[in-house]
Protein backbone atom coordinates (compact mmCIF):
# COMPACT_ATOMS: atom_id res chain seq x y z
CA UNK A 1 0.00 0.00 0.00
CA UNK A 2 0.78 3.68 -0.71
CA UNK A 3 0.78 5.37 2.78
CA UNK A 4 0.36 8.62 3.46
CA UNK A 5 1.41 9.75 7.10
CA UNK A 6 0.40 13.50 7.17
CA UNK A 7 4.13 14.32 7.58
CA UNK A 8 4.02 12.27 11.00
CA UNK A 9 7.21 9.80 11.35
CA UNK A 10 6.16 6.17 12.37
CA UNK A 11 8.54 3.76 13.76
CA UNK A 12 8.37 -0.21 15.33
CA UNK A 13 10.65 -2.03 17.85
CA UNK A 14 9.69 -5.43 18.16
CA UNK A 15 10.92 -8.05 20.28
CA UNK A 16 9.88 -11.17 18.10
CA UNK A 17 11.06 -13.79 20.55
CA UNK A 18 8.59 -12.31 23.30
CA UNK A 19 6.38 -10.92 20.96
CA UNK A 20 5.70 -7.44 22.25
CA UNK A 21 7.02 -3.88 21.27
CA UNK A 22 6.03 -0.62 20.71
CA UNK A 23 5.23 1.93 17.98
CA UNK A 24 5.91 5.74 18.13
CA UNK A 25 4.59 8.89 15.96
CA UNK A 26 7.03 11.85 15.66
CA UNK A 27 5.32 14.76 15.04
CA UNK A 28 6.44 18.06 13.01
CA UNK A 29 6.92 21.22 14.76
CA UNK A 30 3.18 22.69 15.58
CA UNK A 31 1.36 19.94 15.73
CA UNK A 32 -1.81 19.87 17.77
CA UNK A 33 -3.22 16.67 19.71
CA UNK A 34 -6.03 15.92 21.46
CA UNK A 35 -7.85 12.58 22.64
CA UNK A 36 -11.08 10.74 23.37
CA UNK A 37 -10.91 8.41 26.14
CA UNK A 38 -13.67 5.68 26.09
CA UNK A 39 -12.66 2.44 27.45
CA UNK A 40 -13.20 1.76 31.84
CA UNK A 41 -9.72 -0.23 31.87
CA UNK A 42 -7.25 2.56 30.08
CA UNK A 43 -3.05 2.22 30.17
CA UNK A 44 -1.54 5.63 29.61
CA UNK A 45 0.51 8.55 30.43
CA UNK A 46 0.38 12.47 30.04
CA UNK A 47 -3.37 12.31 28.54
CA UNK A 48 -4.56 15.32 30.42
CA UNK A 49 -2.98 17.73 28.80
CA UNK A 50 -4.60 16.97 25.58
CA UNK A 51 -8.23 17.75 26.72
CA UNK A 52 -9.03 21.16 25.34
CA UNK A 53 -9.71 22.65 28.58
CA UNK A 54 -5.75 22.79 29.06
CA UNK A 55 -3.52 25.40 27.63
CA UNK A 56 -0.99 23.24 26.27
CA UNK A 57 -2.14 21.53 22.44
CA UNK A 58 1.04 20.72 20.86
CA UNK A 59 2.62 17.04 21.05
CA UNK A 60 6.16 16.20 20.29
CA UNK A 61 5.47 12.61 20.16
CA UNK A 62 3.09 10.21 21.09
CA UNK A 63 3.57 6.31 21.80
CA UNK A 64 1.52 2.92 21.82
CA UNK A 65 2.98 0.21 23.40
CA UNK A 66 2.45 -3.54 24.68
CA UNK A 67 3.35 -4.92 28.15
CA UNK A 68 0.28 -3.23 29.92
CA UNK A 69 1.03 -0.51 32.09
CA UNK A 70 4.98 -1.63 32.31
CA UNK A 71 5.10 -0.49 28.91
CA UNK A 72 4.76 3.18 29.72
CA UNK A 73 8.69 3.12 30.37
CA UNK A 74 8.75 3.48 26.20
CA UNK A 75 7.92 6.46 26.64
CA UNK A 76 11.07 7.55 28.56
CA UNK A 77 12.92 6.75 25.31
CA UNK A 78 11.18 8.77 23.20
CA UNK A 79 11.31 11.61 25.26
CA UNK A 80 15.15 11.18 25.59
CA UNK A 81 15.16 10.88 21.81
CA UNK A 82 13.53 13.87 21.42
CA UNK A 83 15.60 16.03 23.97
CA UNK A 84 18.88 14.79 22.58
CA UNK A 85 17.57 16.90 19.28
CA UNK A 86 16.26 19.87 21.49
CA UNK A 87 12.53 19.03 20.74
CA UNK A 88 10.08 19.47 23.42
CA UNK A 89 7.90 22.85 24.91
CA UNK A 90 9.78 25.42 26.07
CA UNK A 91 10.49 25.78 29.40
CA UNK A 92 13.15 28.63 31.48
CA UNK A 93 15.75 25.75 31.73
CA UNK A 94 15.62 23.39 28.69
CA UNK A 95 12.90 21.99 26.13
CA UNK A 96 10.46 19.39 27.73
CA UNK A 97 9.07 16.61 25.21
CA UNK A 98 5.32 16.06 25.23
CA UNK A 99 4.86 12.15 24.76
CA UNK A 100 1.69 10.64 25.35
CA UNK A 101 1.66 7.40 25.69
CA UNK A 102 -1.60 4.47 25.66
CA UNK A 103 -0.92 0.52 26.35
CA UNK A 104 -2.24 -2.64 25.09
CA UNK A 105 -2.07 -5.87 27.39
CA UNK A 106 -0.24 -8.66 25.19
CA UNK A 107 1.92 -10.63 28.07
CA UNK A 108 -0.30 -13.87 27.07
CA UNK A 109 2.10 -14.33 24.26
CA UNK A 110 5.19 -13.17 26.30
CA UNK A 111 3.74 -14.90 29.94
CA UNK A 112 5.21 -11.62 30.98
CA UNK A 113 9.16 -12.69 30.50
CA UNK A 114 9.95 -9.42 28.57
CA UNK A 115 8.73 -5.43 28.68
CA UNK A 116 9.06 -2.59 26.26
CA UNK A 117 10.94 -0.06 28.27
CA UNK A 118 13.09 2.84 27.66
CA UNK A 119 15.75 1.60 25.01
CA UNK A 120 12.96 0.65 22.76
CA UNK A 121 11.23 3.17 23.16
CA UNK A 122 14.24 4.83 21.59
CA UNK A 123 15.19 2.15 19.02
CA UNK A 124 11.67 2.72 17.46
CA UNK A 125 12.10 6.94 17.05
CA UNK A 126 15.20 5.88 15.12
CA UNK A 127 13.88 3.80 13.03
CA UNK A 128 10.74 6.30 12.99
CA UNK A 129 9.73 7.25 8.58
CA UNK A 130 7.34 9.24 6.96
CA UNK A 131 7.17 6.38 4.54
CA UNK A 132 6.98 3.57 7.08
CA UNK A 133 3.88 1.04 5.94
CA UNK A 134 5.00 -2.03 7.97
CA UNK A 135 1.95 -3.95 8.88
CA UNK A 136 0.20 -6.73 11.74
CA UNK A 137 2.69 -8.43 13.61
CA UNK A 138 5.38 -5.74 14.30
CA UNK A 139 5.71 -2.60 16.97
CA UNK A 140 2.55 -2.58 19.63
CA UNK A 141 0.98 -5.18 17.05
CA UNK A 142 3.35 -7.84 17.83
CA UNK A 143 1.50 -9.92 20.76
CA UNK A 144 -2.27 -8.67 20.41
CA UNK A 145 -5.10 -10.49 20.15
CA UNK A 146 -9.20 -10.33 19.22
CA UNK A 147 -11.76 -12.71 19.75
CA UNK A 148 -11.30 -13.07 23.12
CA UNK A 149 -15.18 -13.10 24.37
CA UNK A 150 -15.29 -16.57 23.27
CA UNK A 151 -12.39 -17.70 25.80
CA UNK A 152 -8.28 -17.78 24.78
CA UNK A 153 -8.54 -21.15 22.96
CA UNK A 154 -10.70 -19.19 20.47
CA UNK A 155 -9.09 -15.92 20.15
CA UNK A 156 -7.48 -14.95 16.96
CA UNK A 157 -3.76 -12.89 15.77
CA UNK A 158 -4.63 -8.95 16.00
CA UNK A 159 -2.44 -6.92 14.87
CA UNK A 160 -1.09 -3.18 13.29
CA UNK A 161 -3.16 -1.68 10.46
CA UNK A 162 -3.11 1.64 8.56
CA UNK A 163 -5.21 3.06 6.16
CA UNK A 164 -5.20 6.30 4.55
CA UNK A 165 -7.23 8.83 1.92
CA UNK A 166 -5.75 11.69 0.07
CA UNK A 167 -8.67 14.15 -1.52
CA UNK A 168 -6.74 17.00 -3.30
CA UNK A 169 -3.85 18.28 -0.89
CA UNK A 170 -5.76 16.69 1.78
CA UNK A 171 -4.66 13.64 3.92
CA UNK A 172 -6.26 11.66 6.66
CA UNK A 173 -5.01 8.53 8.01
CA UNK A 174 -5.05 6.67 10.61
CA UNK A 175 -3.22 3.50 12.60
CA UNK A 176 -4.72 1.15 14.71
CA UNK A 177 -3.57 -1.88 16.99
CA UNK A 178 -6.47 -4.20 17.71
CA UNK A 179 -6.62 -6.02 20.90
CA UNK A 180 -10.50 -6.14 21.39
CA UNK A 181 -12.16 -8.77 23.66
CA UNK A 182 -14.84 -8.32 20.90
CA UNK A 183 -15.00 -9.64 16.76
CA UNK A 184 -13.38 -7.53 14.16
CA UNK A 185 -15.83 -7.19 11.08
CA UNK A 186 -15.86 -6.43 7.56
CA UNK A 187 -18.02 -3.42 5.83
CA UNK A 188 -20.75 -6.04 5.52
CA UNK A 189 -21.09 -6.66 9.25
CA UNK A 190 -19.54 -10.00 8.69
CA UNK A 191 -17.03 -11.65 11.23
CA UNK A 192 -13.36 -10.88 9.61
CA UNK A 193 -11.95 -12.19 12.93
CA UNK A 194 -12.64 -13.09 16.08
CA UNK A 195 -13.86 -16.05 18.41
CA UNK A 196 -14.15 -19.14 16.44
CA UNK A 197 -16.99 -21.79 16.79
CA UNK A 198 -14.81 -24.34 18.05
CA UNK A 199 -12.03 -24.15 20.56
CA UNK A 200 -8.64 -25.21 18.39
CA UNK A 201 -10.20 -25.04 14.95
CA UNK A 202 -8.70 -22.62 11.70
CA UNK A 203 -9.78 -19.32 11.15
CA UNK A 204 -12.71 -21.11 8.08
CA UNK A 205 -15.30 -18.92 8.19
CA UNK A 206 -17.00 -20.80 11.32
CA UNK A 207 -17.64 -18.23 14.04
CA UNK A 208 -19.15 -17.91 17.66
CA UNK A 209 -21.29 -15.42 16.92
CA UNK A 210 -22.91 -16.75 14.62
CA UNK A 211 -24.66 -19.58 17.32
CA UNK A 212 -24.38 -16.19 19.86
CA UNK A 213 -25.25 -12.84 18.35
CA UNK A 214 -25.44 -11.59 21.74
CA UNK A 215 -21.87 -12.05 22.49
CA UNK A 216 -22.90 -13.03 25.80
CA UNK A 217 -19.69 -13.02 28.32
CA UNK A 218 -18.23 -13.91 30.62
CA UNK A 219 -21.30 -15.99 31.77
CA UNK A 220 -22.18 -18.21 28.73
CA UNK A 221 -25.22 -20.38 28.67
CA UNK A 222 -24.50 -24.11 29.68
CA UNK A 223 -22.64 -25.46 26.97
CA UNK A 224 -24.58 -29.04 25.50
CA UNK A 225 -22.19 -32.52 26.31
CA UNK A 226 -18.77 -32.59 24.25
CA UNK A 227 -18.82 -28.56 23.71
CA UNK A 228 -16.18 -25.90 26.00
CA UNK A 229 -17.49 -22.44 25.66
CA UNK A 230 -16.28 -21.39 28.85
CA UNK A 231 -14.81 -17.66 29.01
CA UNK A 232 -11.74 -17.70 31.94
CA UNK A 233 -11.95 -14.15 33.73
CA UNK A 234 -8.07 -14.06 32.78
CA UNK A 235 -9.07 -13.90 29.12
CA UNK A 236 -11.59 -11.09 29.49
CA UNK A 237 -10.83 -9.05 32.57
CA UNK A 238 -8.59 -6.32 31.86
CA UNK A 239 -6.59 -7.60 28.96
CA UNK A 240 -8.23 -5.53 25.83
CA UNK A 241 -7.77 -2.24 24.52
CA UNK A 242 -7.92 -0.81 21.05
CA UNK A 243 -5.77 2.06 20.20
CA UNK A 244 -6.08 4.35 17.02
CA UNK A 245 -4.50 7.32 15.85
CA UNK A 246 -5.78 9.77 13.46
CA UNK A 247 -3.19 11.59 11.13
CA UNK A 248 -3.73 14.64 9.15
CA UNK A 249 -2.49 17.60 7.49
CA UNK A 250 -5.68 19.85 8.00
CA UNK A 251 -5.85 23.18 10.06
CA UNK A 252 -7.23 21.49 13.46
CA UNK A 253 -8.03 23.70 16.12
CA UNK A 254 -7.97 22.20 19.94
CA UNK A 255 -11.07 22.08 20.08
CA UNK A 256 -11.67 20.48 16.79
CA UNK A 257 -8.77 17.84 17.33
CA UNK A 258 -10.75 16.77 20.34
CA UNK A 259 -13.58 16.69 18.15
CA UNK A 260 -11.55 14.56 15.64
CA UNK A 261 -10.98 11.88 18.73
CA UNK A 262 -14.38 11.75 20.14
CA UNK A 263 -15.35 10.82 16.00
CA UNK A 264 -12.94 8.02 15.90
CA UNK A 265 -14.48 6.14 17.91
CA UNK A 266 -16.96 5.64 15.15
CA UNK A 267 -14.63 3.72 13.33
CA UNK A 268 -14.38 1.45 16.43
CA UNK A 269 -17.63 1.14 16.36
CA UNK A 270 -18.26 0.47 12.81
CA UNK A 271 -15.70 -2.80 12.77
CA UNK A 272 -15.24 -4.47 16.33
CA UNK A 273 -18.57 -6.25 17.61
CA UNK A 274 -19.18 -5.40 20.59
CA UNK A 275 -16.93 -2.59 21.43
CA UNK A 276 -16.27 -0.01 24.56
CA UNK A 277 -17.05 -2.96 26.62
CA UNK A 278 -16.19 -3.25 30.68
CA UNK A 279 -13.43 -5.12 29.79
CA UNK A 280 -11.72 -2.80 26.94
CA UNK A 281 -9.52 0.08 27.88
CA UNK A 282 -10.19 1.89 23.80
CA UNK A 283 -8.65 5.23 23.74
CA UNK A 284 -8.77 7.56 19.95
CA UNK A 285 -6.10 10.05 19.39
CA UNK A 286 -6.09 12.75 16.52
CA UNK A 287 -3.00 14.83 15.22
CA UNK A 288 -3.25 17.74 13.19
CA UNK A 289 0.04 19.27 11.38
CA UNK A 290 -2.09 21.95 10.16
CA UNK A 291 -0.69 22.73 6.39
CA UNK A 292 -4.12 22.37 4.80
CA UNK A 293 -7.54 24.29 5.74
CA UNK A 294 -10.50 21.92 5.13
CA UNK A 295 -14.20 21.50 6.11
CA UNK A 296 -14.13 19.82 9.61
CA UNK A 297 -16.63 17.56 9.01
CA UNK A 298 -14.86 16.29 5.76
CA UNK A 299 -11.80 15.32 7.79
CA UNK A 300 -14.02 13.58 10.04
CA UNK A 301 -16.19 11.80 8.05
CA UNK A 302 -12.88 10.08 6.48
CA UNK A 303 -11.35 9.62 9.34
CA UNK A 304 -13.90 7.36 10.48
CA UNK A 305 -13.70 5.35 7.63
CA UNK A 306 -9.80 5.61 8.04
CA UNK A 307 -10.11 4.55 11.55
CA UNK A 308 -12.67 1.45 10.67
CA UNK A 309 -10.19 0.05 8.25
CA UNK A 310 -7.01 0.58 9.76
CA UNK A 311 -8.36 -1.99 12.69
CA UNK A 312 -9.64 -4.61 9.50
CA UNK A 313 -6.09 -4.39 8.15
CA UNK A 314 -4.35 -5.19 11.51
CA UNK A 315 -6.05 -8.74 11.23
CA UNK A 316 -5.62 -9.07 7.67
CA UNK A 317 -1.89 -8.80 8.13
CA UNK A 318 -1.79 -10.60 11.20
CA UNK A 319 0.71 -13.57 11.43
CA UNK A 320 0.08 -16.86 13.21
CA UNK A 321 1.71 -17.04 16.65
CA UNK A 322 1.97 -19.88 19.01
CA UNK A 323 -0.98 -21.35 17.11
CA UNK A 324 -3.13 -18.36 17.40
CA UNK A 325 -4.03 -17.82 13.66
CA UNK A 326 -3.71 -15.09 12.07
CA UNK A 327 -5.52 -14.07 8.90
CA UNK A 328 -2.14 -13.46 6.80
CA UNK A 329 -1.26 -17.42 7.73
CA UNK A 330 1.92 -18.55 8.59
CA UNK A 331 4.81 -16.15 9.03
Amino acid sequence: MSFNSAGIKIGHATNEAFHTGCTVFLCPEGTVGSVDVRGPAPGSRELALLVPDKPLHYVNGLVLTGGSAFGLATGDGVMRYLAEKGIGHPTPIRPVPIVPAAVVYDLFLSGGQFLPGAAMGYDACREASEDNDLQGNVGVGAGVTVGKWGGRERMMKGGLGLATAVINDLVVSAAAVVNAVGDVVAADGSVLAGARAKAGAPADGAWLAAEDPWWRFPDRPTAPPGAEMTVGEDVVTGTNTTLAVVMTNAVLTTVEANRLAQRAHDGLAIAIRPVHTTHDGDITFALGTGSVVAAFDLVANVAVEMVAEAIRNGVRHAVTVAGIPGLAGEG
